[in-house]
């Protein structure tokens, strides 16, 4: 596997897997209840390792950067299905924050 990859080739990358061995997408419906208990274990983790909640037995043998990429896969899938060119609206949503926070947080005592 490439080390470096466009959004474009992860989507093309996650639906060729899907076609191959998923059988099909899940629904939408679905797939937004998975990414909500995908980002649920994200939470689990950090809560864990920068919070002050101990880990039980079974957290110990988790991954944080396993769980942040079944974030990203199931968020990957939603894309796909719904027709979201991820790497335009990464590009857009970057400029969108450009315009509107460029002095904000770089004037905000609360960061210095």
């Amino acid at each position: 596997m490439e080390e470096n990859i466009t959004f474009k080739e992860a989507q093309a990358q996650v639906d060729a897997w899907i076609k191959t061995y998923g059988v099909r997408y899940f629904n939408e419906l679905t797939n937004m209840a998975i990414l909500t208990e995908e980002v649920g274990e994200v939470a689990r983790l950090i809560a864990r390792i920068y919070g002050e909640q101990s880990f039980k037995g079974s957290d110990k043998q988790k991954d944080l950067a396993d769980e942040m990429a079944d974030v990203l896969w199931v968020l990957i899938c939603l894309a796909n299905q719904t027709g979201v060119d991820l790497t335009s609206a990464f590009q857009k949503n970057l400029q969108k924050k450009t315009e509107r926070d460029k002095n904000r947080h770089i004037n905000n005592l609360k960061l210095a």
